[in-house]
Order: structure tokens, then C-alpha cells, then sequence
């Protein structure tokens, strides 16, 4: 069973649930080491002073901030320990907002979080609560000293805590032109081609095929293999957007039709 990253207590009005938290997802992303090109020895790293180039203990190193130009602060676990104890242990939520007023560039990474022993009810009555209402709880919590900012809302049975950035994390985009005049024979192509390509969201539809491909070149290579020579790339035409639009349109209509038979057969 995987261990908890978290424990503590999920607390809203005069309700408190002890819970623990989980990691929900994990990253499938191969991982590539250094080596050095002549014997392909592995590639370490020291720690050492960047003033002087010399290796330090890890003993002798602390945790500092430097709070102006070449002047730290130093901070251990004693001073972390005299941080407000409530704070490092609760899910603290502060209000409770429709999941649809919650732009996506918000969220962070997603926890699970599984009732303490003796926390069941409580926790089955929170789950409940948010299913019925429609509402996510906005909290705060401290993890790895880090306060983030939280949404904790209802997935198949369970609470799943997302963490957020803050809104001055967020940074603003920069202004495409305005100045570019659509027009509406365009923009109702362009509407009917995200209609031809709309489909329920089902995420076992969709696999990292760049992964699958990487990986077997790796075991190709690693057998002796010849590899493919890369394909060239065509270069870029410059298209009329107009009928650019058409054109997918009437390969979209095409791909869907069979699909609209075989529902009205059914």
C-alpha cells in the first residue's frame, strides 16, 4: 500500500475529518542519465562551495534565504517546528464555489485524501455534501513547507485535493492582435469544425505515443538495430484560411457520418 505524504485534518466550521494524503498521479516520463561519451560511465554531481570550488559535507550544509544581495538567512528544523503547529496540519477551507468558476491555469497537482481510522462518517458526509451541491471546498494547506492554495471536491467516491496557484502566480498573457477583422463566414466554418470534432472526453482514449515511439528506438538501439532515417519535413505552406476550413470540414463531415447511422440503427 502506498505510504501517506500528508496527514492531518480536513476542517470546515466546527467539523473536523483526519485524513491522509496520496499522490493521484504519477509521471511516465523516461528518464535520461548523464554519461560520459567515452566509456558511458554515469555522471555525478558534488555539492561544493561556489566561491572556491571545494567539496562540502552534507553535514555541513544548512537552508538558507537570501534576503538581499550575497546576505542569508538560515533556517532548521527547530525554527520550522515554532511555525504555527495547526497550520502545517490542517485543510483549512475557507468557501465553497461552483468547480466551473474555477479557470484550469489554477490547478497545480492532485491528492487523494482517504479517511483516518474512526473518520469515516464525516468524511462519507463531506463527500455527499459536495456531490449534492455541486460546490468544491477552497482551502489552504501546508505541504513540505509550502502553503498552497486548494480545491477539495468529490471524484468517483472520493476527495481529491488539487493544489492551486496563487492569482499572483498566474502571470498574464500577452494581448493577441485586436486589431484582426474576422469574418462570419469564417467563424462559422471554424464553429462547425470544432462541432464535427466534438466527442465525449474519455481519457483511456488518448496515450503518450512520443513515450512509445522513444522507447523503441531505446530497445532498437540497445539490440544493434538500424534505426529508421528521420523523415523529412515538409515545409510550411502558406494556405487560404477560408478554404483551409472548408476542406477540413467536409473530411470531418465525412469520419462522422457513419458514426450518426450507426446511432440511429441502434
Amino acid at each position: 500500500m502506498a505510504r501517506p505524504i500528508w496527514s492531518g485534518t480536513i476542517s470546515f466550521g466546527l467539523v473536523s475529518v483526519p485524513v491522509r494524503m496520496f499522490s493521484a498521479t504519477e509521471s511516465k516520463e523516461l528518464r535520461f542519465h548523464f554519461l560520459d561519451k567515452h566509456d558511458l560511465q554515469p555522471i555525478g554531481y558534488e555539492k561544493v562551495r561556489r566561491d572556491t570550488g571545494k567539496h562540502v559535507d552534507p553535514d555541513d550544509i544548512v537552508r538558507g534565504f537570501e534576503v538581499e544581495k550575497g546576505r542569508y538567512v538560515t533556517l532548521d528544523d527547530e525554527d520550522l517546528d515554532r511555525l504555527d503547529i495547526e497550520l502545517t496540519k490542517t485543510i483549512d477551507i475557507c468557501d465553497f464555489v461552483d468547480l466551473d468558476e474555477i479557470d484550469p491555469i489554477y490547478f497545480r497537482k492532485a491528492y487523494y485524501l482517504a479517511p483516518q481510522e474512526g473518520a469515516e462518517k464525516p468524511y462519507r458526509l463531506l463527500v455527499r455534501a459536495l456531490e449534492e451541491t455541486g460546490k468544491v471546498g477552497i482551502a489552504k494547506v501546508v505541504i513540505r513547507n509550502k502553503q498552497h492554495l486548494a480545491a477539495l471536491r468529490p471524484w468517483n467516491g472520493v476527495l481529491v485535493l488539487e493544489t492551486m496557484y496563487y492569482a499572483d502566480e498566474v502571470r498574464q498573457p500577452e494581448q493577441a492582435d485586436g486589431k484582426v477583422r474576422l469574418q462570419k463566414p469564417e467563424v462559422e466554418m471554424a464553429k462547425s469544425l470544432v462541432e464535427n470534432l466534438s466527442e465525449s472526453f474519455d481519457p483511456e482514449k488518448y496515450d503518450d505515443t512520443y513515450r512509445k515511439e522513444l522507447l523503441d528506438l531505446l530497445r532498437a538501439k540497445a539490440k544493434g538495430k538500424a534505426l529508421p532515417e528521420p523523415e523529412p519535413q515538409e515545409e510550411g505552406e502558406v494556405v487560404d484560411l477560408m478554404s483551409a476550413l472548408r476542406e477540413s470540414v467536409e473530411r470531418t463531415q465525412k469520419k462522422s457520418r457513419p458514426r450518426s447511422r450507426a446511432k440511429k440503427a441502434s
